[in-house]
């Protein structure tokens, strides 16, 4: 499974953004998707996460402000990011994981700065 992730960058404190993660290979693998992120200094810590049935679970502190969804024929998971707040500052992974193995793409740089 490869993973390429899209849509980090800099934003203002209050504004959105839209990240992307794009699976490819055994994807008929794949039981669970999800963002993590890191921020300087930090341990990568689960953003959210989202099962094959439709499951989602989010970190207490973007509960209400992020929404992790995904479109099976575009093969993409997708992380809406609103209200975003200078701590909401790190890069931003796109992870799979199937019963074997986790995998993980490039991180994301997402700059939250007036």
């Amino acid at each position: 499974v490869q993973l390429q992730a899209f849509g980090g960058g800099l934003v203002q404190p209050g504004g959105f953004l839209r990240l992307s993660c794009v699976a490819s290979g055994s994807i008929f693998s794949i039981n669970a998707m999800g963002w993590y992120r890191q921020a300087p200094g930090k341990q990568r810590e689960l953003v959210a996460g989202m099962t094959r049935g439709g499951s989602t679970n989010y970190a207490d502190s973007v509960k209400g402000r992020f929404t992790i969804s995904r479109d099976n024929t575009k093969k993409t998971s997708y992380l809406q990011m609103n209200s975003l707040k200078p701590e909401d500052t790190a890069v931003y992974y796109c992870n799979a994981v199937s019963y074997s193995n986790a995998y993980w793409g490039h991180g994301t740089q997402v700059t939250v700065s007036s």
